[in-house]
């Protein structure tokens, strides 16, 4: 039985990937950070009731208390566990945020990356243990060609990008240096019913539901021009593992290959719980208007602009679909903005009318 070590397993991505490596006949132990409320809460977040009980009371699925900022800790849990495979998926990676707290976002990204690498060199497991690094298309930011692959040049900009790039080389550098079996995925825009709800998709599909049943009036966004390659978290975590499952260590970016507005997820999304959007206006003035009410329900508030704005990104991914046999368009783009509407339309209904405090 092959043993997994995830970082940031109780994220997005961590539970979908926990689920698929159990289903592959994995023993899975996912780091969590000691909190004060009950340690596996943000998993039964998540999840649904259902989904929650199987997974952690899987006999193969174990949690071990860490934080991947303490190399001590990192390093006695990688000693204790002897993974075959680690997927660093640990990450500040909300990126209006990172400006907010740079520090902790290079502590987070960058560091702890390569704390973990470190842990499995000194530990003597450069051969027994393979490595993901979940990197991510913020690297290319201001984009220096479309689409980007493995070969484009980077240009982060936000220090979620630039702590992320500190992620990508020392990995590779580890890989070239100690013969280590340390990759990169470098993950565009991946959504789900699971994402966290300060994500935009996530803030516009729940906005939806709620206005749809009289539980919010408007929706607030920033730039509704950024084009974005979304996919869908529980098709990437696929591509993660056949990353490590490839014959020889590389560097693969995990992405589409298509691209689609803000403006136009907003518009899907709203279609779905039956309501039409009518635009209006342009730039901060631009409105989204109920066309069979008249009431605005969409409005840019700059608030939630970039310092630095990232206006698009667009994954090749020939090399994962030639190399790997990967489908990235497995669940199209329609089909997950309709997941996600569903599962949120689900969750809005039972909860009762209130006002956030914050977005």
């Amino acid at each position: 039985m092959k043993k997994a070590l995830i970082t940031g397993v109780t994220g997005q991505d961590g539970s979908y990937l926990s689920e698929f490596l159990l289903e592959k006949g994995y023993e899975v132990h996912g780091v969590i950070r000691r909190s004060s409320s009950y340690n596996q809460e943000r998993l039964e977040d998540l999840l649904t009731e259902e989904e929650a009980k199987a997974l952690i009371d899987n006999k193969n699925f174990h949690l071990h208390y860490g934080d991947v900022t303490d190399a001590l800790n990192v390093t006695r849990i990688i000693g204790e566990v002897q993974p075959d495979e680690i997927y660093n998926l640990a990450a500040q990676s909300h990126v209006r945020v990172s400006f907010d707290m740079p520090g902790y976002t290079l502590d987070v990204d960058a560091k702890g990356t390569l704390n973990i690498l470190e842990a499995v060199r000194i530990l003597g497991l450069a051969e027994k243990t393979k490595v993901y690094q979940a990197s991510t298309s913020e690297l290319f930011g201001k984009v220096q060609e479309v689409p980007q692959s493995e070969t484009t040049p980077f240009y982060p900009r936000s220090p979620y990008g630039v702590a992320k790039i500190y992620g990508y080389w020392i990995t590779k550098n580890y890989r070239e240096s100690y013969n280590m079996f340390a990759v990169n995925g470098i993950l565009f825009n991946h959504e789900s019913e699971r994402r966290g709800e300060t994500f935009v998709t996530r803030k516009i599909t729940l906005a939806a539901a709620r206005i749809a049943q009289g539980k919010q009036e408007k929706l607030s966004l920033g730039n509704l021009e950024s084009l974005r390659d979304w996919g869908y978290a529980k098709d990437f975590v696929e591509c993660m593992w056949l990353i490590l499952q490839h014959d020889k260590p590389e560097d693969f970016v995990i992405g589409t290959g298509e691209m689609h507005s803000v403006r136009e997820f907003v518009q899907l999304a709203f279609k779905y719980v039956g309501i039409e959007i009518e635009w209006s206006g342009d730039g901060v003035e631009e409105k989204g208007v109920n066309k069979a009410t008249g009431d605005v329900i969409v409005e840019v508030d700059p608030k939630f602009f970039r310092p630095a704005e990232v206006d698009q990104l667009l994954g090749n991914p020939t090399k994962a679909k030639t190399l790997l046999g990967w489908n990235p368009t497995k669940t199209s783009f329609e089909e997950l903005v309709r997941l996600m509407v569903e599962s949120d339309v689900k969750k809005v209904k039972n909860e009762s009318k209130t006002t956030k405090m914050f977005d």
